[in-house]
């Protein structure tokens, strides 16, 4: 029955599709090009590759299990100055929702320049665009809909017209961002930044119509500020508005320093973030030779908890930055949640 009511409301979402939302990540600041387009390129490295792994409301026949994975890098440094970064990136986003009843696939790059506003490279500010591609496919054979149930069970013909079969769709996506970070000492750190997404309103419907997607527009915001000779605290923020919803999450994490060293860093993460009015999100991490691994939990707080057993979601990210092969080469001020 879980399996039924899931896959009729996938249908019913994704044949009004004015009203879709996109995948939300908890560990948002741990998949940049899927947060800002601005964010391209900007990290202090040669080249950073982001993977994530999001399973929502397992209990529910695994509703909604997310993918991606992100290279980007930064291009043209002899013809720059040491305090500006231009960077280039591609993405790829898999969406399975209702156990594979509707999949959208995502395939896009992005570009970024990023311009210093002082000699030091302590304040930059920046703006991206990214372009992708997208298909999504619906597989109406493992759905069941409301006029289909009779007292025996879901075994009627349902009156749904999809217009000529039309079960798989593709179009262009827009998206574009900035991003402003700095830094009173080179130690500390502060950013806010901001997105918009499907700029270009493409058209998404299996039933035909003129059904525009929505544009989404995030604001994010965070810091680092130090805390002893090595260790940090984390703070960051994200709050996303697409047609009338809204999800808004805020909280922090703290990294402490194991082997005591700066330039090389063994660095455990704990922390916390909260999805207002919906769940609360406990957090741990791991930094080590340009690795870091990331682990929350959704403990879902809404009035799902009955459907969803208070589990709301598992979820998984893993970021490697190569670092500079010059050990002069000027180290570039960067956000990191």
């Amino acid at each position: 029955m879980k399996k039924n009511l899931l896959t009729l409301l996938v249908c019913v979402a994704m044949a009004s599709a004015s009203r879709a939302q996109d995948p939300n990540f908890s560990q948002f600041f741990a998949s940049p090009l899927t947060l800002n387009p601005a964010l391209t390129g900007k990290f202090d490295g040669s080249f950073r590759v982001a993977g994530n792994y999001r399973n929502q409301w397992p209990t529910i026949n695994n509703a909604f299990v997310t993918k991606t994975v992100s290279v980007d890098f930064g291009i043209m440094k002899n013809r720059l100055a040491d305090i500006d970064q231009l960077g280039v990136g591609i993405l790829g986003v898999t969406d399975r929702a209702g156990d594979g009843v509707l999949v959208t696939n995502y395939a896009g790059g992005s570009v970024a320049f990023h311009k210093g506003l002082d000699e030091d490279g302590f304040h930059q500010i920046g703006a991206g665009f990214q372009g992708t591609y997208v298909n999504k496919r619906l597989d109406v054979t493992k759905i069941d809909f409301q006029d289909e149930l009779t007292p025996l069970g879901f075994t009627g013909v349902t009156s749904e017209i999809f217009l000529n079969n039309q079960l798989n769709i593709s179009y262009f996506d827009l998206n574009a961002g900035v991003l402003y970070n700095g830094s009173t000492n080179g130690y500390n750190n502060f950013y806010i930044g901001a997105s918009m997404y499907h700029i270009n309103r493409p058209k998404e419907s299996f039933q035909g119509g003129e059904y525009l997607l929505n544009t989404r527009t995030t604001i994010q915001a965070g810091g680092k500020i130090p805390v002893g000779s090595y260790n940090y605290l984390h703070i960051a923020a994200n709050h996303s508005m697409q047609a009338k919803a809204n999800n808004t999450v805020v909280g922090g994490a703290f990294s402490y320093n194991v082997n005591n060293n700066e330039d090389d860093p063994v660095n455990v993460y704990l922390g916390a973030w909260y999805r207002f009015n919906d769940a609360a999100i406990p957090y741990i991490g791991l930094e080590f030779k340009g690795i870091q691994i990331g682990a929350s939990y959704d403990a879902n707080t809404s009035s799902l908890k009955p459907a969803s057993n208070t589990r709301g979601g598992m979820e998984l990210s893993l970021i490697y930055i190569k670092k500079p092969t010059d050990p002069n080469a000027k180290k570039l001020n960067c956000p990191r949640f």
